[in-house]
């Protein structure tokens, strides 16, 4: 078949039975460095969680105790899964498979893993359809800031409100539809950041989302370290007010603080809250159980390395969130609106306190310009990762060119974004995907990875595969963690987590309104999938049948 979009030079097919009596097919693209494929894993899990989830996940959850547990899950969930899922996805790519079902189902030599994959085609894509929407967000803030259209007027005291009130026009936080004015203006940034998403991932692996991600994983970082000086060097900006400074600021965010009645911080660990916010923040920070890592390995030549990979990557992905994320936007919050100001979700710290902050600021209108456009940079390197799935799911699916696959998702993804963007009142669509699929969802894929890699294809063998070519040797406890601890731990906290916030959602949803709707959109999108996975599964047997044959 002749493909569209495609370079040159991939590598050459070779006959042979691999995963389950599959044979090992030609691969439809590869990386063309190393560099470019780090950089591209890492664009792929720096994203707005870095710099406005993380933060506030911290701040709200113990300050520097948040820390304890989050870096317990990053050595015990984040960095074993992320080795996980890139060693099984290179050893899906030469058998010739790039889509989670197809390489579920040729690493556990069982079809029904197919059909546990197709999480790993409906996440990325589910998250695609309201990630965008912020990213739209994001480039509307830059452009504000870069034209001079914010104005919250001229009284101090009301700078909190009207920058709240900003936002809700800019998006239509308060009624569904498209309206006109600020949320017309919003569509429209929606529409054109649609469009570029899909101009780069026609282009393919290679030639547009390796080529991209050169350029802007080093621009967000430069953009970051030049607003992270300014924070830094503000001293004491307002002399009325000695204890909001720097200092302190960074104090508010790292120091210990307790959760717990006892005053003690060490209550905060006590805490099942603080352990589920912060296993959930390892999970979306690095892109693991999004069916991305496992994805972007499959591109891999075959005999390159992992380990050293993976844990670079990972690396570089801590490097943006801790060393960046966490010391510009608290900090910031904090120095010129205080610990009420330094508080918050994603969204009122990033378009809310922020943007009040800039106004303080020396130089605001340029530091605030360069923030949101780096947030627009995190943003899209991450969303172009989470069409890449679905691309490689209905290429070799339903054996169609690029050009195709590409209308397809664009239509499909293109009619969920724009549910997100009309069900706008009080971001009901947005929040409930992303409850059930930006968390939920992704406890349950990266379970079911832990347990294919340790146990199906099993852990001996998942390290062999992993030692092929690596650069480094997997740490002699690997073996162990991700067959035992791994798995225990995500089933502790998920169950953890659903305790502490089904009942809540399943009441909501029994009230009906939109995420009812929401939900049913969610579901309909996983019925498609499984369907297109059993048509996909009929194919590559026939496939497997007639080269055995």
């Amino acid at each position: 078949m002749q493909e569209e979009g495609q370079e040159e030079g991939q590598a050459e097919g070779q006959a042979g039975e691999a995963g389950g009596g599959r044979p090992i097919r030609k691969q439809r693209d590869q990386w063309t460095s190393r560099v470019g494929v780090i950089f591209a894993v890492a664009g792929s899990a720096v994203g707005l969680g870095n710099f406005l989830r993380f933060p506030g996940q911290a701040a709200e959850n113990g300050g520097g105790a948040f820390m304890v547990p989050y870096f317990i899950a990053f050595l015990l969930l984040g960095i074993p899964i992320c080795w996980a899922e890139w060693t099984m996805g290179r050893m899906g790519g030469r058998m010739g498979f790039h889509s989670s079902p197809a390489i579920y189902g040729a690493v556990a030599g069982k079809p029904r893993w197919r059909f546990m994959g197709a999480l790993g085609v409906l996440i990325p894509i589910i998250i695609y359809m309201y990630y965008v929407v912020i990213e739209s967000w994001c480039l509307g803030y830059a452009l504000a800031y870069l034209t001079g259209s914010i104005d919250l007027g001229n009284d101090p005291s009301a700078y909190g409100e009207r920058s709240a009130a900003w936002f809700g026009d800019f998006v239509g936080i308060g009624a569904n539809g498209l309206g006109d004015g600020g949320v017309a203006t919003s569509v429209y940034l929606w529409a054109l950041v649609f469009a570029v998403n899909f101009i780069f991932i026609y282009r393919g692996v290679s030639r547009g989302i390796e080529t991209f991600c050169k350029y802007a994983v080093p621009a967000m970082a430069l953009c970051a370290v030049v607003v992270l000086v300014r924070v830094l060097t503000l001293g004491t900006p307002n002399p009325e007010l000695p204890d909001q400074n720097v200092l302190n600021g960074l104090g508010f965010m790292w120091n210990p603080k307790s959760s717990a009645a006892d005053g003690a911080w060490v209550g905060s660990l006590a805490d099942p809250g603080v352990w589920l916010a912060a296993t959930g923040q390892i999970f979306f920070s690095l892109s693991v159980g999004f069916g991305i890592i496992i994805n972007y390995a499959s591109y891999l030549q075959r005999d390159k390395d992992v380990v050293l990979s993976g844990l670079t990557a990972s690396s570089t992905n801590e490097f943006f969130e801790v060393c960046l994320g966490g010391l510009i936007t608290i900090p910031a919050a904090f120095i010129f609106l205080g610990a009420a100001g330094a508080t918050g979700g994603t969204f009122g710290l990033g378009f809310n306190a922020l943007p009040v902050v800039f106004l303080y600021m020396p130089g605001g209108a340029f530091f605030g310009f360069l923030w949101f456009f780096m947030l627009f940079l995190a943003a899209i390197t991450s969303s172009l990762s989470m069409l890449q799935p679905g691309i490689a799911f209905l290429e070799e699916g339903l054996d169609i060119n690029r050009h195709t696959s590409v209308t397809l998702l664009g239509l499909l993804t293109g009619a969920g974004s724009l549910f997100v963007v009309y069900f706008s009142e009080g971001l009901a669509a947005l929040d409930t995907m992303d409850f059930w699929i930006g968390t939920a969802g992704i406890f349950v894929l990266a379970t079911l990875q832990v347990i294919l890699f340790g146990w199906v294809l099993g852990v001996d063998k998942g390290v062999e595969e992993a030692q092929r070519g690596a650069q480094i040797n997997l740490p002699k406890v690997f073996r162990f963690v991700v067959k035992y601890v791994s798995p225990l731990y995500l089933l502790t906290i998920f169950a953890l987590w659903s305790n502490q916030n089904l009942p809540g959602y399943i009441e909501s949803l029994r009230q009906g309104g939109i995420p009812l709707v929401t939900v049913g959109v969610i579901v309909g999108v996983f019925v498609l999938f499984l369907v297109l996975v059993r048509i996909a599964g009929s194919r590559w047997d026939e496939e497997a049948a007639h080269h055995q044959g």
